[in-house]
């Protein structure tokens, strides 16, 4: 590699470390001070002649199940079947197991292991959704097994459908798709319930607080605390940690340049998790404290609309950077950025679902209540 280029991965992480700064410097600040002044003032009170106000007022609501539980539940399992994956792969790319001049054996090595880690897909969105009182586990996983790897699977399917039309070498074999779909079926599907099985087995976690059964209304929210400039706002610097490595990724992948260093890439991953860990408990915080306790799909989103950043950035790229000569080559760009976009939402938005979710017992179960 150049040394240009390895000046820049360096840049990339340096960009990347300071947002991470930044953020711990506003979680600290939250905790330590704000939280710590909030666990004074409501513990020293008497339970039931306190005054209640921030975000204890909405004790009694915060751990009510969300809309669409189990939507939420199968892509909580499917981000950490992603996250499993991902994790694996880069730990053999940077051992030197897996090479990175070689994109079919990456690829291959990525789908082998997304199909094993169904046993933690079916296990994390049963936990979830036992969590969120569900009931039918059968179905949630059923979706959980189905739905996202459905969705990429079209996709891809669509897009091998206009090759084939055109005779490309690039198109993949019938029979390898025959095969996937059988791996999908007949081990991912069933790893999937294996580990609901166990996960239905166990007992729902106690919440530090019980639920009314009367909802609280939400009152009305300021401008910048309205859900979509929130979300909007949130995913913004996870994407700022990861936006110069992803110029690399592309080039491997469009202009045929070699992503060596895998051991960059996965200081960046890491860095990405603390980044999204942080954005979403600041931004669950400020939710909190204005008496709004619809907090679990917006942990999800917060993070996960880095997504949308990225395929906004994959539509810079193709602009400035690509040239391709045929309406089929941009429509595979835009598919597989697609792809892409969708396995980093799922990835992100299950960090800042699981980050939140520690915060918001660790707050509530700090406080005493009547």
């Amino acid at each position: 590699m150049q040394k240009g280029e390895r000046e820049v991965h360096w840049f990339s992480i340096i960009n990347s470390f300071l947002i991470v700064l930044f953020l711990t410097g506003m979680v600290a600040m939250i905790m330590l001070r704000t939280l710590n002044a909030d666990f004074r003032r409501y513990n020293s009170q008497d339970p039931e002649e306190a005054d209640e106000t921030g975000w204890k007022l909405v004790h009694a609501d915060v751990f009510r199940p969300p809309q669409r539980p189990m939507l939420f539940s199968a892509l909580v399992g499917n981000g950490v079947q992603v996250i499993g994956m991902l994790v694996v792969t880069m730990v053999f790319a940077v051992l030197g197991f897996l090479s990175p001049a070689n994109h079919g054996l990456l690829l291959t090595a990525g789908l082998v292991l997304y199909v094993w880690m169904g046993t933690l897909a079916g296990y994390f969105s049963t936990r979830v959704y036992k969590t969120l009182k569900g009931q039918n586990w059968q179905k949630n996983t059923v979706l959980t097994a189905v739905a996202f790897p459905g969705v990429i699977f079209g996709v891809y399917f669509f897009l091998n459908f206009f090759l084939w039309g055109q005779h490309s070498s690039r198109a993949i074999p019938f029979g390898t798709l025959v095969v996937l779909i059988v791996f999908w079926f007949g081990i991912s599907v069933p790893l999937a319930f294996f580990g609901a099985y166990f996960a239905w087995k166990k007992p729902a976690p106690d919440q530090p607080v019980r639920v009314n059964q009367i909802p609280r209304q939400v009152p009305q929210q300021v401008w910048y605390m309205h859900p979509l400039f929130s979300v909007l706002l949130g995913g913004i610097l996870p994407f700022g940690a990861v936006f110069i490595e992803l110029f690399f990724i592309l080039a491997s992948i469009w202009l045929d340049q070699v992503y060596y260093l895998f051991s960059f890439l996965f200081i960046v991953f890491i860095i990405l998790c603390i980044t999204c860990a942080e954005i979403s408990i600041v931004m669950c915080y400020f939710q909190l404290c204005s008496e709004d306790y619809h907090w679990w799909w917006r942990s999800y989103l917060t993070s996960g609309a880095s997504a949308l950043y990225m395929f906004l950035y994959s539509l810079f790229y193709f602009t400035t950077k690509l040239e391709f000569s045929s309406v089929l080559a941009a429509l595979l760009y835009f598919g597989y950025s697609f792809i892409m976009s969708l396995i980093f939402f799922v990835l992100t938005g299950t960090i800042g679902y699981y980050s939140c979710y520690w915060f918001v017992r660790k707050i509530y179960s700090s406080v005493k209540f009547e």
